[in-house]
């Protein structure tokens, strides 16, 4: 009987490629921002945190599953746990809802509290664990876990309800994840037609030095556009702080993907989960937005705002 050979499995273009990323781009963002922008203040306040809670709590089961995956023992369900309970807390104390004043360091205070508590709890669970030997790393990865996904996170609702000097933090919500996201699709275009020269290929493949520039102009482009039409809800955004935004948050981007590529490559994955068509899992569409939160708050807080 002859043997039965299947046809070999053709990848995908990378247009179709693209346009899977774009697609899953675009409706995830769309519900975000519809919740976001709702004129109903309840949904737009609780259906917001929602949405964070469960991307946060998924980005760490996913994180926690790649720490497994090599092998390490974490507490994860801990981890996921405080996880949200970090961010339920921030959101009480940054929107107002406790019936006090929101001012940035009242939830910075509480996130300083909060993380002091789960590291000893953290060596609590540890000195009554019998299977576990090996703490640091365990309590090590833990807590990264938490820093790296939720604690990066909480700082997107300190955008989103930054109410000094009449700042809209949702249009600095909305301006921050359009140019982060868009350094991602710049990169992926330029790279794709014209990239030749290799970024740091032991880690990402794909990355190319051509693809980085692509990310800077796009990104830095939008910002500009911003800043012209939006300036309105924008307060404090000027053409200078646009160009020195979109540059700082197009190199960001790439770097927090490079970060996540790190991890996936070291846990053997190509992506950290299946959820979105041509993405792959949460912490693939958060990679970029992780370590962009935090510089648009600071640069919000101590310069646009000063």
């Amino acid at each position: 009987m002859p043997e039965i050979v299947n046809p070999p499995v053709t990848p995908p273009s990378k247009g179709k490629v693209f346009l899977r990323r774009l697609s899953s781009f675009i409706f995830l963002w769309v519900v975000i921002l519809g919740v976001l922008f709702s004129s109903n203040k309840a949904l737009a306040d609780y259906g917001f945190l929602f949405i964070m809670v469960m991307l946060t709590g998924a980005g760490l089961v996913e994180f926690y599953g790649m720490v497994q995956k090599l092998g390490h023992k974490c507490y994860g369900k801990w981890g996921v746990f405080a996880g949200i309970l970090l961010l339920v807390g921030t959101f009480l104390n940054v929107s107002g809802h406790m019936g006090l004043l929101t001012r940035p360091s009242r939830a910075n205070d509480f996130e300083s509290c909060f993380l002091i508590l789960f590291v000893l709890g953290l060596c609590l669970r540890q000195f009554v664990s019998k299977t576990n030997v090996t703490g640091i790393i365990s309590i090590a990865t833990t807590l990264f876990g938490l820093m790296y996904v939720a604690w990066l996170m909480n700082f997107i609702q300190k955008i989103n309800f930054f109410n000094q000097d009449g700042v809209e933090g949702r249009y600095y919500v909305l301006y921050f994840i359009i140019v982060t996201k868009f350094s991602d699709c710049g990169a992926y275009m330029v790279g794709s037609l014209i990239g030749r020269h290799k970024m740091i290929p032991r880690i990402s493949p794909g990355k190319t030095w051509e693809g980085f520039g692509g990310a800077i102009v796009v990104s830095t482009g939008l910002s500009v556009l911003f800043a012209i039409y939006g300036g309105n809800h924008l307060r404090g955004m000027t053409i200078p702080h646009a160009i020195i935004l979109g540059v700082i948050l197009s190199t960001a981007a790439v770097v927090g993907d490079l970060i996540e590529s790190l991890f996936k490559r070291e846990a053997g994955l190509k992506d950290s989960g299946a959820l979105f068509p041509g993405i792959g899992g949460i912490l693939d569409l958060l990679d970029s937005l992780l370590f962009n939160a935090p510089l648009m708050y600071l640069y919000l807080r101590h310069v646009l705002t000063r």
